[in-house]
């Protein structure tokens, strides 16, 4: 949902009613992955992809379906003898899709949930995607601190929050399976989490020209680039146009005042660059660091 959030929530503010297709899994070859998103809007109009273009005719179709009848419904999509060449999914993989309708009245916490989005706060989405019919579409959103909504089972409330928090440190989307009551080793109902976490951190210390290339390739894998070093004169957003800031400080003391405000965790990446053992010094809270001489 994240690359169609803006879109939503403009016609979610308005009052107005769209679907919202987003792929829920994928097994073997597959054009996009989970949390992939496509919008058919209330005046027709299709936005985003689930799949490259394989399969969005017939997407579009299901979310004419779901706009008409209001329930949400699980399609998937593959390549078993005919189908795939009349859906177009020729690549050898399998899709499911999971269609819902969208409005203020179905998805009350979508405003919240767009503003943590651009703010880069982190949210996890877990919708019921397969199980009893009371069940199907029911959401808990589910924040650091808190959750919202609900699947109708406190039990598997619990486990939902429990298993997205794990998914949202993890900054992954997945499904988890359930009993119908949230039963651990069960079956019979399937849940959806679609973690909105921060992008992860890559810290490139050192302003050399290697640290433009590692900064342009860690931009392109999708981390949010810092490059730091003492020195003003090489420390320069011009130098380093691949990074999404530049910081001129002693690499030791940034690593020490990033850790201790817990914006370093399990998924920064820490390039060193640097020459001299000063560079980057042992600190505490788990991140021992040294340099090499270079």
């Amino acid at each position: 949902m994240r690359d169609v959030v803006d879109q939503l929530a403009g016609w979610w503010k308005n009052s107005e009613t769209a679907a919202l297709a987003t792929v829920v899994g994928t097994y073997s070859s597959a054009p996009r992955q989970p949390g992939a998103s496509m919008l058919i809007g209330p005046d027709g109009e299709a936005v985003g992809s689930v799949s490259g273009g394989c399969v969005e005719g017939a997407v579009y179709e299901l979310g004419q379906e779901v706009l008409t009848q209001g329930r949400p419904m699980f399609q998937r999509y593959g390549v078993s003898d005919e189908d795939a060449f009349t859906v177009g999914l020729t690549c050898g993989g399998i899709i499911d899709i999971f269609v819902e309708k969208v409005n203020p009245q179905t998805y009350a916490e979508l405003g919240r949930i767009a503003e943590a989005i651009r703010a880069e706060a982190p949210v996890a989405v877990a919708t019921v995607i397969s199980g009893p019919a009371e069940r199907l579409g029911r959401r808990l959103i589910v924040w650091p601190d808190h959750v919202e909504g609900g699947t109708g089972s406190a039990r598997l409330d619990d486990a939902i929050r429990d298993d997205a928090r794990g998914l949202l440190d993890a900054g992954r989307n997945g499904q988890v399976t359930y009993g119908v009551d949230g039963q651990r080793r069960g079956e019979g109902l399937s849940v959806f989490v679609e973690s909105f976490a921060p992008p992860p951190r890559m810290i490139v210390f050192g302003a050399i020209d290697f640290a433009a290339a590692v900064a342009r390739m860690g931009s392109f894998l999708g981390f949010r680039v810092t490059v730091c070093d003492a020195r003003p004169v090489f420390a320069t957003a011009s130098r380093f146009p691949g990074a999404n800031e530049v910081v001129v400080e002693w690499p030791h003391r940034y690593l020490a005042a990033e850790a201790a405000a817990g914006r370093i965790d399990a998924r920064t990446a820490l390039c060193v660059l640097t020459r001299g053992r000063r560079s980057i010094e042992e600190i505490s809270g788990g991140y021992a660091l040294t340099s090499n001489d270079a």
